[in-house]
């Protein structure tokens, strides 16, 4: 059996990623900051990137963006589980909040 190869999802999604990101730092920097969870100097980097580079950086072999956090509950919340479903969302990003604040990615 074949093993599918992911190397041109993994192009499209980091360079949909990495423009995402760069529009989001140059209309507003903070808070594109917090939501990416990222710092100053990557969002240097990626806010001064020509499109060459866009593409170049999303035609590597790794997965540009990642999860921030490794808790399952956290997971739960932003997808909408439990028992108010509604207010999921603004638990998981408060919880998210702390774990930025705290450095516990």
């Amino acid at each position: 059996m074949d093993r599918p190869d992911f190397q041109t999802e993994i192009r499209e999604l980091n360079l949909a990623y990495l423009m995402l990101a760069q529009q989001m730092l140059r209309s507003d920097r903070a808070t594109a900051m917090f939501r990416l969870g990222i710092g100053d100097e990557l969002a240097d980097v990626i806010e001064s990137m020509t499109a060459a580079k866009l593409v170049r950086m999303a035609s590597s072999q790794m997965l540009v963006p990642c999860f921030r956090f490794d808790d399952a509950q956290l997971a739960r919340l932003m997808a909408g589980e439990g028992r108010d479903a509604s207010s999921a969302g603004l638990h998981a990003a408060i919880l998210a909040a702390g774990k930025a604040a705290t450095g516990a990615a």
